[in-house]
């Protein structure tokens, strides 16, 4: 599968060096990073350093004589699948708002039929400036997608909204546009709702649908300072709340402890416990389609209200185990059944036989299995079956981002079905 291709422009801010954090974190998600410094942002990093963390070339120039004889703007404006302004400033985004094409980034923001992300970072005072605020509505209105600002203390020593949001965030955003990316059979992009946030609308085919989404492992306390846990990441449910989200559906994701950010959209719920997990999902209730991808413990112990200490005579302690709650059973059965839903199996052998019984034992409409005997918990991919009562499909290995918009296409499709 051919990675996705972020073409990344760096402003002329304090808050440039970021970008190189945002590089390390896009080219582990595996896409590509290519990158365009502008002569602002060449005073705060350098090309080389760039250079270095995407494995790219670093552009710089509109008048590189190289490049331009096979109009380099235009190629650079047309290859990536996403154009990321990152520090977005004030000055560079008047002159998106406005259509200056002055320099290279400009001409290529000017030139490129690419969606655009905009993470913006400056003075609190230039933030709340009429004009910004004007040009950022010109901006959103034009279909560009430009992120809130982190509020907080700043480089100049004011503090309020205008710092750059964390590399995290911008991450969790190209991954949600990325997924929002219409393949051609798909409807034709529709505005964003006036009422939702500007990256939505780009697929609304699950607009006014509700989904519920459970990601991350659970932590099943023994004492104060232990648990019990597993290796989920979160990535794979985050990445499909996602991926709904930005096909308009409202999402509602339990989550168990985890150090994602939320993709934007999405209505987060945080858990820690099997048993908060099934009362936040029965609270979420009703819903179109549940999507019930969290690790969740099988098993739990009566916690110590103390420190467990080491016996005098060296024995372990005893701890009884409880069964916890079937989250994915007990929706299953339940009255307020969602019309869809989906499960998920981490299986470390016979992946494929396990997850068929398990979708009967359930009572779920599809199982999703995967072999988790390897790098999967934690890691960037993951090889998939979708299970249905038609039969078993066998996904290529790919990214958490493609199984997610794949999965989402097949949800949306299924509803679609049902209306």
């Amino acid at each position: 599968m051919t990675a996705k291709r972020i073409l990344l422009i760096v402003g002329g801010g304090i808050a440039a060096y970021k970008a190189c954090e945002l590089i390390r974190l896009l080219r582990k998600d595996g896409l590509g990073v290519r990158c365009v410094l502008t002569d602002g942002g060449a005073h705060f990093v350098t090309a080389m350093t760039l250079a270095a963390l995407s494995e790219q070339p670093v552009h710089t120039s509109l008048w590189d004589l190289k490049d331009e004889a096979k109009i380099g703007h235009i190629r650079l404006s047309r290859e990536a699948d996403l154009v990321v302004v990152s520090p977005g400033t004030a000055d560079l985004m008047a002159r998106m708002a406005a259509g200056i094409s002055d320099d290279l980034a400009t001409t290529l923001l000017l030139a490129t039929d690419k969606p655009v992300l905009v993470a913006p970072a400056m003075n609190v005072r230039m933030w709340l400036h009429p004009a910004t605020r004007r040009n950022v509505e010109r901006l959103r209105a034009d279909g560009v997608t430009v992120m809130e600002p982190d509020e907080g203390a700043m480089a100049c020593g004011e503090y309020g909204p205008g710092r750059l949001p964390e590399p995290t965030a911008i991450l969790a955003a190209i991954h949600a546009m990325l997924a929002a990316e219409p393949a051609p059979d798909r409807p034709a992009k529709l505005p964003p709702p006036a009422d939702g946030p500007a990256w939505i609308g780009r697929d609304a085919r699950l607009a006014g649908r509700h989904i519920i989404v459970t990601a991350g492992p659970t932590h099943e306390p023994i004492d104060p300072v232990r648990y019990i846990a597993n290796r989920s990441s979160g990535k794979q449910g985050y990445a499909i709340a996602g991926a709904l989200a930005a096909r308009g559906a409202r999402v509602t994701l339990v989550s168990g402890p985890v150090t994602l950010p939320t993709p934007p959209g999405v209505d987060r719920v945080d858990v820690e416990t099997a048993r908060q997990m099934a009362s936040e999902v029965g609270r979420a209730l009703p819903a179109d389609a549940a999507v019930m991808v969290a690790a969740v413990a099988d098993w739990r112990v009566e916690p110590a209200a103390g420190k467990i200490k080491k016996r005098p005579d060296g024995k372990p302690p005893t701890l009884g185990l409880s069964e916890n709650p079937d989250i994915l059973a007990e929706l299953s059965r339940d009255p307020r059944r969602p019309a869809l839903v989906v499960g998920f199996a981490a299986e470390t052998e016979n992946v494929v036989d396990n997850a068929v019984a398990k979708r009967t034992r359930k009572g779920s409409d599809w199982i999703v299995a995967n072999d988790v005997s390897g790098d999967v918990m934690g890691g960037a991919e993951n090889r998939v079956h979708l299970v249905t009562a038609d039969g078993v499909e066998d996904w290529p290995q790919g990214s958490k981002l493609a199984v997610a918009e794949r999965l989402a296409e097949r949800i949306a499709d299924a509803l679609g079905a049902i209306q």
